[in-house]
């Protein structure tokens, strides 16, 4: 029998999410979205059948539905997590997992308590370069990761202005919490090593500044609230003595929007890398995939040639889900994983407000 899905919010990431899970051979059967005219809109726009105002009132209506995922503002994600857990479905939320680490760990507790599957989105672990790059790190021609460095950097990314993005309660912070994936995509690839130190530091020069908009996101709200970062830098410790530094903007005085991680083995260095030539623009972008040795005494750059990927793996992510419920995979994330990189980005957050470095216990 193929998996029944619920759609939790009818926001843009639902067209990946279902292109992904219908590859995969699942059924969607609802969306569920306070707005209920936006559910309406989103079940003729992708052919499902039913729309609700809650997620109550949907598995109510349907309780052969398996499986949900959760399209919200950040503020929503850990209690609409719990709530489907706690109803016997598997989630898989998009990022960041929560608001900070607390609520994560109430959302992994839940989804161990409940014995149902909780992965998360982020995407970037399934593009096709850290694919290619994983099966470098895991044949062991890499050796351990001893360093890294994390970089999503835009030069004109804020998305919108007093919307949610902006708005601390309801995001959790800026582009920090909003843009985790490469500091969580370097973190997979140094075996998510338990953290010891984090040390930050944010920047707000430009949030208010409407020549940095982004080409994306929400209107403006004219009465809404803009009190996040526009960039963040930091650089954290690992008790295994592996460090990792992250550079992580909507706003910043740089060339042009840059996605990569950067990593320094013991055996091997490498990069993945993509480069916009416009900000958040994909049909500009140009991909590295590039790993580095020394052969026979010389230096050797080898450039892995990778079929291009548009979604950024954002519908091989939400099949690999799918195909992990129904014992055809291997789950590309795991709980665990989310609450330490929520544990970081915690520790980033407090390190810049008190202008000293956090330890993670």
């Amino acid at each position: 029998m193929p998996q029944k899905i619920g759609i939790i919010g009818a926001g843009g990431m639902a067209r990946y999410h279902i292109e992904g899970f219908r590859k995969a051979g699942a059924e969607i059967v609802a969306f569920a979205d306070p707005v209920i005219a936006a559910a309406q809109r989103a079940c003729q726009t992708y052919n499902v059948p039913h729309a609700y105002d809650s997620p109550k009132k949907m598995f109510a209506a349907h309780p052969e539905v398996t499986a949900v995922s959760i399209i919200t503002p950040n503020k929503f994600h850990a209690a609409l997590a719990i709530e489907a857990l706690k109803a016997g479905k598997h989630v898989f939320c998009e990022k960041p997992p929560a608001l900070n680490a607390k609520q994560a760990r109430l959302m992994v507790d839940t989804a161990k308590g409940a014995k149902r599957r909780l992965m998360f989105n982020f995407n970037n672990r399934a593009r096709p370069e850290s694919v290619a790059m994983m099966d470098y790190i895991k044949g062991g021609e890499v050796g351990q990761i001893n360093s890294a460095q994390a970089k999503w950097v835009r030069r004109t990314g804020i998305p919108g202005f007093g919307g949610w993005f902006t708005n601390k309660k309801l995001s959790g912070g800026g582009p920090l919490i909003d843009l985790p994936h490469m500091l969580d995509l370097a973190l997979y690839f140094m075996g998510y090593p338990q953290p010891e130190w984090v040390m930050a530091q944010t920047f707000n020069d430009f949030i208010k500044d409407k020549n940095f908009k982004g080409p994306w996101g929400i209107p403006d709200n004219a009465k809404g609230v803009t009190d996040v970062e526009n960039a963040a830098h930091g650089f954290i410790r690992f008790k295994t003595g592996q460090v990792l530094s992250f550079q992580i903007s909507w706003a910043e005085m740089v060339k042009r929007e840059e996605v990569s991680v950067a990593f320094q083995g013991k055996k091997a260095g490498g990069l993945v890398q993509r480069l916009f030539g416009v900000d958040g623009i994909d049909d500009t972008s140009e991909d590295v995939c590039e790993l580095y040795t020394q052969q026979n005494g010389r230096s050797v750059n080898s450039a892995l040639k990778i079929l291009p990927d548009p979604t950024m793996g954002r519908v091989a992510c939400a099949q690999n889900f799918i195909e992990t419920l129904d014992g055809k995979a291997t789950a590309l994330t795991q709980p665990a994983e989310a609450l330490k990189l929520m544990q970081i980005i915690d520790a980033a957050y407090q390190s810049a407000a008190s202008k000293k470095p956090v330890q993670i216990k």
